[in-house]
């Protein structure tokens, strides 16, 4: 028997790899966005029982429309992707680079409720390189958006293999679902690891050396 959407969404199915938008997508500027999304808040919260001329609660409405606009989606408008320049690998380095313990703060699409954990991103030069901050960028502009973990790993490696002209890239995501934490089973002390390998990653020697790398602090 198919699922239900309810039961898709709280066993935190993937349907898509592309993040699911409509055509019209970015027809409205931020500022009609907000708008919108101010009032529908506004229509929540009276609904809910709140009282809005309580000094604390006058601004909320407004507060949440540009947090979800200009903030924690900022990642869906294509415009705010990073500039990815590439540089010439002129050191020859060819072994792999890793840059771990990069900061995940993602929202779940499911509920709405934050993903928080680390992201661990590495790749072998096929010829270029980037800046170390421009891996922590990408990963941060595709958090930025409603988000299935496993869909947010493939989507860092998809564009870094671009980037880069290369197959040889990897990334591990070990993150706490707060939609697990504080509803549904309420599971305080569960994490989600999910992991995309390409290229040379898929090799069994050299996974096993990037695993190794990034848990050479003995975190588990």
């Amino acid at each position: 028997m198919p699922q239900t959407k309810d039961e898709i969404g709280n066993d935190h199915i993937s349907k898509s790899v592309e993040t699911p938008l409509r055509k019209d997508a970015f027809e409205m500027s931020d500022e009609e966005k907000m708008t919108r999304i101010e009032k529908n808040v506004r229509d929540t919260l009276i609904t809910l029982g709140l009282d809005l001329t309580d000094d604390s609660l006058q601004g909320t409405p407004r507060r949440v429309a540009k947090m979800l606009v200009q903030e924690i989606f900022d990642g869906l408008h294509p415009d705010k992707r990073p500039r990815m320049s590439t540089f010439e690998n002129k050191f020859k380095y060819g072994e792999m680079l890793v840059e771990k313990n990069i900061g995940v703060s993602s929202t779940c699409e499911h509920h709405l409720l934050p993903i928080l954990g680390k992201a661990h991103v590495a790749y072998i030069s096929n010829g270029t390189v980037i800046g170390l901050s421009k891996i922590n960028r990408i990963v941060n502009y595709y958090a930025k958006r409603p988000q299935v973990q496993e869909r947010l790993t493939r989507q860092i490696v998809a564009d870094l293999k671009k980037v880069l002209d290369t197959e040889d890239v990897a990334c591990v995501i070990d993150a706490q679902h707060m939609c697990v934490i504080t509803r549904g089973i309420k599971d305080v002390g569960s994490s989600t690891i999910t992991s995309e390998y390409s290229g040379r990653f898929k090799d069994s020697e050299v996974k096993k050396e990037f695993l190794a790398y990034i848990n050479l602090d003995g975190e588990e």
